[in-house]
């Protein structure tokens, strides 16, 4: 099974979801939770009968995942919620129904466009990682072994 940091990379970067975006930088990622909860979560009219991708039908706990991964949440404003012209953004397909919303813009310092070698720094802040953090020591990943399969 994929970890949560590998199973939103590879959402973000399918031209087949419309519901998660990369940033006009590549940097963040928007989140449009009406259409995230109708097209992966299965929730509403028109929820596809796909595999669950997650456990939850709820989407605050994909937000307490995105927490869990250090994602911080950004404040969105008409500036920065302009979808970009990346690859699969909802400009570049000219959809103009996009977004739906609510709208929610997270952020994560190895969450890049273009960059899945970063996703192996991203770690799960568990009870036990947190204090290894605290005490200067290295916390490891297994995202390497997941991204290979």
């Amino acid at each position: 099974p994929c970890t949560f940091p590998v199973k939103l990379w590879l959402l973000v970067n399918n031209p087949c979801v419309h519901s998660v975006q990369w940033d006009a930088r590549g940097e963040g990622l928007f989140i449009d939770q009406g259409l995230f909860e109708q097209e992966l979560l299965g929730v509403g009219p028109g929820a596809a009968g796909e595999e669950e991708l997650f456990k939850t039908k709820n989407f605050g706990s994909i937000v307490r995942q995105l927490n869990l991964y250090g994602f911080h949440k950004l404040t969105v404003s008409p500036a920065t919620s302009a979808a970009g012209s990346r690859p699969g953004s909802a400009a570049a397909r000219g959809d103009t129904s996009y977004p739906r919303g609510p709208l929610h813009h997270f952020w994560n310092p190895h969450f890049r466009y273009g960059r899945p070698d970063l996703l192996v720094e991203i770690k799960r802040l568990t009870k036990a990682n947190k204090e290894k953090l605290d005490a200067g020591l290295e916390v490891t990943s297994r995202l390497a072994d997941d991204f290979q399969h």
